[in-house]
């Protein structure tokens, strides 16, 4: 149970600096047909059907693949309150709580229940540790299914010519514009519109993360993913997070904001760093 919670940890630090891994891709045209619509008609109408749920829980079965080897199972919860907390709850046996990763606009926090520790991680420290300008909202809208532009936690009518859009098989493209040192594309489904996929990429480089989203099932009327597929590329030890997700609901009503006891020792990034390098 020890080593299973130490997942916990890398998943949650495996997202938080996901955006220093990436690949690149080619200028697109700037406008399109997709189906009917121009590319920018197609733009708006994703927009404008965007679901924006203000808060998503779920039951989480996650399974953690590292270097091919045999994947770690774990069950837990996946909470978010848009604009406000990512939460990640890991549980075992009875359901007793043994981790859990808390994301918020300030930063990263994990608690380990097994054996008292916890890491609290700023935004900052994580921008100097991946060396790229790391954003809670990008991790937002990973988790929630949606189109984004980096710095923006939300898009609007006014954002569609930042992107470029063109069909590729049954899928439409779409790839932010003037994007400096980061490659951003998106996969949407022609026939539904459904975001499939998302690909944060570092220019020029094979490194990534992959962000690939199925099964999906009403939400408050509108289609929300249940199973996703992380993938992050080009480390020496490829690391794959699959989140299959139940029970979905759009209940706010739980504890937002995780009290550390002061029984708990505080640990040190660096340290915890060396102990997932032993996983």
């Amino acid at each position: 149970m020890m080593k299973h919670t130490y997942y916990i940890y890398m998943v949650a630090l495996l997202l938080a600096v996901a955006f220093s891994s990436c690949s690149s891709t080619k200028n697109l045209k700037k406008e399109a047909s997709i189906g009917n619509l121009s590319a920018t008609e197609y733009m708006e109408e994703l927009i404008r059907r965007s679901p924006s749920w203000d808060a998503v829980t779920a039951k989480m079965s996650l399974s953690v693949t590292v270097d091919g080897k045999s994947p770690v199972k774990l069950g837990g919860t996946l909470r978010m309150k848009r604009d406000e907390v990512i939460q990640l709850s890991v549980t075992y046996l009875l359901g007793i709580e043994v981790g859990r990763a808390e994301i918020s606009p300030d930063g990263m926090q994990v608690i380990d229940r097994v054996n008292k520790r916890y890491v609290q991680v700023s935004f900052d420290e994580l921008k100097s540790l991946a060396n790229a300008d790391l954003d809670f909202h990008t991790l937002q809208a990973l988790f929630l299914n949606e189109v984004f532009l980096p710095g923006k936690s939300s898009l609007t009518a006014r954002d569609v010519s930042a992107f470029a859009v063109r069909p590729e098989d049954k899928t439409a493209l779409i790839e932010v514009k003037n994007a400096k040192r980061f490659d951003y594309r998106f996969r949407t489904d022609l026939s539904d519109g459904l975001l499939k996929q998302s690909h944060i990429g570092l220019s020029g480089t094979g490194y990534g993360v992959n962000w690939q989203y199925d099964k999906f099932r009403p939400l408050e009327g509108k289609p929300f993913p249940n199973s996703m597929q992380v993938s992050f590329e080009g480390g020496k030890k490829p690391v794959m997070a699959a989140f299959d997700l139940s029970r979905l609901s759009v209940n706010d009503d739980w504890e937002k904001h995780t009290t550390v006891s002061a029984k708990y020792e505080k640990m040190d990034l660096q340290d915890l760093l060396k102990l997932l390098l032993k996983l």
